[in-house]
């Protein structure tokens, strides 16, 4: 009786409420919602289209929402806010993807990757003389200027045997726009927009597959601390569980023209 006495009145004295006491997941199933922030002007995973937020995000969140009896709700940020933002707990996850970098696994706890990254080769539709990335040797290829692929397609050609001529532009879309043209033999770009964009303009392009260069991994990631532990467990179950029954697979399918395996544990990355 003495316990239950003096813990009414440390309630009383400090305004404390049990709810203090919930952690990140009884919380979210609380309120029956689990908030989650991005940028949605980020395709294939964050866009508006007709007025709608779509993309791969939407469609996995849609399918964890299910899975834990949550609500999404979410909220729009430039990505220079939205780490920022989770660390302040102004939300439980960010959606992203986040590249998984050893910097940011000191920061954050990253879900299980829910994409991969290499570079890839986009070709002309029904173009024959490109069926793998090795046949850009000898050939005119477009990257975008101080990026990622192109850093990539500098170190593959060198490989190749002859070295393809590579045209750096300011953005994609005037790549893009050459290659139809037929002033490029091919653009290499990051695997995830190249897939995306093939399925967009399947009358116009293909995606030479598989890409080239190292893998790197995306996913969605939350605040690193015992407060978020459960939620976070809870969310890498139910990706699990949407791998195995195979709406990971069809989301996939959906957005990239094709399914494929990721890893059912964080990588270790190189840096």
């Amino acid at each position: 009786m003495k316990r239950v006495l003096i813990s009414a009145a440390v309630v009383a004295l400090f305004g404390l409420t049990p709810a203090l006491a919930q952690d990140a997941l009884e919380r979210a199933k609380s309120a029956g919602v689990l908030q989650v922030a991005t940028e949605e002007q980020f395709p294939p995973y964050d866009f508006i289209e007709d007025g709608t937020h779509v993309g791969i995000n939407v469609d996995i969140f849609a399918e964890l929402g299910k899975e834990l009896g949550l609500k999404i709700e979410y909220t729009d940020l430039p990505w220079s806010s939205v780490l920022p933002g989770l660390s302040a707990k102004k939300y439980d996850v960010v959606a992203g993807p986040a590249a998984i970098t050893a910097e940011r696994m000191q920061r954050f706890r990253f879900l299980i990757p829910i994409d991969s990254n290499s570079a890839m080769v986009m070709k002309r539709k029904g173009d024959t003389q490109i069926m793998k990335s090795e046949d850009i040797a000898g050939k005119t290829v477009g990257a975008q200027r101080a990026s990622t692929p192109l850093s990539k397609l500098k170190t593959y050609v060198e490989t190749l045997s002859p070295a393809p001529k590579i045209v750096e532009y300011v953005d994609n879309s005037q790549a893009y726009a050459d290659l139809a043209a037929g002033r490029l033999d091919a653009v290499a770009n990051a695997s995830t927009n190249t897939l995306y964009s093939s399925v967009k303009r399947a009358d116009v392009f293909e995606a030479v597959t598989p890409g080239f260069g190292a893998v790197t991994y995306t996913s969605f990631l939350g605040r690193k601390d015992d407060d978020s532990k459960s939620l976070l467990d809870a969310l890498d179950a139910a990706m699990l569980k949407l791998r195995k029954d195979g709406r990971m697979a069809a989301i996939q399918q959906k957005w990239y023209g094709h399914s494929y395996d990721l890893p059912d544990t964080v990588p270790t990355p190189a840096k």
